[in-house]
């Protein structure tokens, strides 16, 4: 199957030079003009890889990453036509994979090759998670072998319990479908049939705080009422 690029880039001579160059090389692309549009689109059909201009009307690529970062981890290079080192230095903070200068003499070529290593940098984790049964999804990683749960790169100060892990797993192996109580009690309980559906309720309110002890604005276990609870991609 082919690898999706996105590129975006208020400047179109750009982006048709980097899209014919990756459709020589295989690659299936995706083109944006500014950062509103661009997170619109990555949102609804997330590429591989997203190759994003700092400057750019509308919304910037410093604002556009901010955004992508509390969605999804993957890989980013920037396209910058300065030089100075401070723009690489905020870059990296946010989130940024790589950069590209635009400037001195831009070869695509260079570009093409900054891509394949971070496409093998992504394949490399997703073989190595997938080898250890981990669960990723946004800020969230789940490693069910030491029943460890973290959020943005950082562990819960106050561990899950076995219980509250099951239900977070549970609900994070299918983000979007809601999952009845009935469902979650079945997966926490096992053979327990003497549990009341209500337990969940308590159970997901303590999931919460542990959650909000790290990012205060935690928002992803949405209540579904009248049906029971799901994973929030949005």
């Amino acid at each position: 199957m082919k690898e999706t690029i996105a590129l975006i880039d208020d400047d179109r001579n750009i982006l048709t030079s980097i899209s014919i160059a990756l459709e020589k090389e295989g690659f299936k692309v995706q083109t944006y003009v500014d950062g509103e549009s661009a997170l619109v689109g990555l949102t609804r059909m997330p590429p591989d890889l997203a190759i994003i201009d700092i400057k750019m009307p509308k919304m910037d690529g410093e604002e556009l990453l901010k955004k992508l970062r509390k969605k999804t981890s993957m890989p980013v290079i920037f396209l910058t036509s300065k030089d100075e080192e401070v723009d690489e230095l905020l870059g990296l903070k946010l989130g940024a994979d790589d950069f590209v200068k635009k400037s001195g003499g831009f070869s695509i070529k260079v570009l093409i090759e900054r891509i394949r290593v971070q496409l093998r940098k992504k394949d490399l984790k997703n073989n190595i998670e997938e080898s250890k049964n981990i669960i990723a999804h946004g800020k969230l990683r789940l490693d069910p072998s030491q029943l460890e749960c973290e959020w943005n790169g950082k562990a819960l100060p106050d561990k899950l319990t076995t219980t509250e892990f099951l239900i977070v797993q549970e609900l994070a192996k299918r983000p979007g479908i809601i999952k009845e109580r009935s469902q979650l009690m079945d997966i926490a309980y096992r053979e327990d049939t003497d549990i009341e559906d209500r337990t969940i309720d308590s159970h997901v309110k303590r999931i919460r705080k542990k959650f909000k002890k790290v990012d205060n604005n935690f928002s992803a276990i949405e209540t579904r009422y009248g049906s029971g609870y799901r994973w929030n991609i949005s």
